[in-house]
């Protein structure tokens, strides 16, 4: 953990537990990511937990500390984008394809589902590769 600036970890998971919001918000994808889950729209209407939201950061935090682990501290914003590129596609995205393959969820979902996560680790590597 040493070497780990943790205001550009924390700054990060701010950045993307607010891009979650916006992400899945009625006005971007919110609407069509229910309808592709099948999830009624009374059902979303009632809200989440204060401890889902809670977790929630934690785990994005968790996430954010540990992509600054292995990126190291020598590396420049360029190659720390780029890792974040392919931790996103390579690792999350594949892996969650898999596990929406197997279970029958819609391609939307996934698209959504999984172009979130691309970018919120491209938003890792921006803001941890930038603020050394």
């Amino acid at each position: 953990m040493q070497g780990i600036n943790c205001w550009a970890v924390f700054t990060a998971t701010i950045a993307v537990f607010l891009l979650g919001g916006v992400w899945y918000s009625e006005k971007l994808f919110g609407g069509i990511w229910r309808r592709a889950a099948g999830i009624a729209e009374d059902k979303t209407k009632c809200g989440h937990s204060t401890v889902d939201f809670i977790v929630s950061f934690l785990y994005t935090l968790v996430a954010a500390f540990a992509f600054a682990y292995f990126l190291g501290t020598h590396q420049d914003w360029m190659h720390a984008i780029e890792f974040g590129l392919g931790v996103g596609v390579c690792f999350v995205a594949t892996s969650l394809g898999t596990n929406y393959l197997f279970t029958n969820r819609n391609f939307k979902l996934f698209l959504i589902d999984g172009g979130y996560f691309v970018i919120q680790f491209v938003i890792y590597g921006l803001i941890i590769g930038l603020w050394k």
